[in-house]
Formats: structure tokens, sequence, C-alpha cells
């Protein structure tokens, strides 16, 4: 399972670095709107943060083996996904001015409910550790 999680944080860890180098890059040619642009740029900071908290789990779940820990993983990764995913495709609707923006808001603080869970699974594998 361990191998699982190292590999989408290889996949993510990747993605964002690809993404960052978009924003600065690409993106800022597209687009002056501060707002968007710290938008996607948050969305690439959390989305590294957590593809660094998936390698920690890869490791952690091969040692320990707990379910929190799988719990914790699948949060991460679900939130990802969502939050980061969901700033991503906010910017560029934003850039083309559309209206789905309104019904891909409320995404981010969905995956944001994901990642704090992630968290709060991690801890329990440590509090309701044998």
């Amino acid at each position: 399972m361990y191998k699982k999680y190292l590999a989408a944080a290889a996949v993510f860890g990747g993605l964002a670095v690809a993404l960052d180098a978009f924003g600065a890059h690409g993106l800022e040619k597209i687009t002056t709107d501060a707002k968007i642009l710290h938008g996607f740029q948050t969305g690439v900071q959390y989305q590294m943060y957590h593809a660094l908290a998936l390698v920690g789990i890869s490791v952690l779940y091969e040692k320990m083996q707990e379910p929190w820990i799988n719990w914790a993983a699948n949060c991460f990764i679900t939130g990802i996904l969502l939050f980061s995913g969901s700033l991503y495709m906010l910017s560029f609707l934003q850039i083309q001015e559309s209206t789905a923006v309104k019904m891909a808001g409320p995404l981010t603080p969905v995956g944001g409910v994901f990642l704090i869970l992630g968290w709060l699974f991690l801890l329990m594998s440590a509090v309701k550790r044998k």
C-alpha cells in the first residue's frame, strides 16, 4: 500500500513543480490579476506540502501499517484533487470570465476539509498506536 502513496506523492510533487513554473512564466503572460495569480499559487503550495506529507506517510505506513494512516493518505489525495484542483480550475474560469466559477467555488473548502481530516487521521495514528 505504501508504494501507492509514494507514487501519488511523486506525481503530485512533480506536477506541483511544473504548475509552479507555468504559474511563474505562462500564467503571468495570460493575466496580471493578483487575485487569480495568488489563488493559483496557493493551489501549488498546498499540493506540494501534501505531496511531501504523502512521502512521509508512505514511510510511516511501511513501518506502522495503522489504518489511520490509510485514512490520512486517502484524505490528502482527495484534498489535493479537490482543493488544489479547484483553485486551478477557478483561476482558468476567472480568466475566461465564466459563470461556472459559482459552481466550482464550493469545491475548495470541501478539499480543505479533507486536508484537515488527513492531518487529524495522522494524529490519530500516533495517539492510537499500539
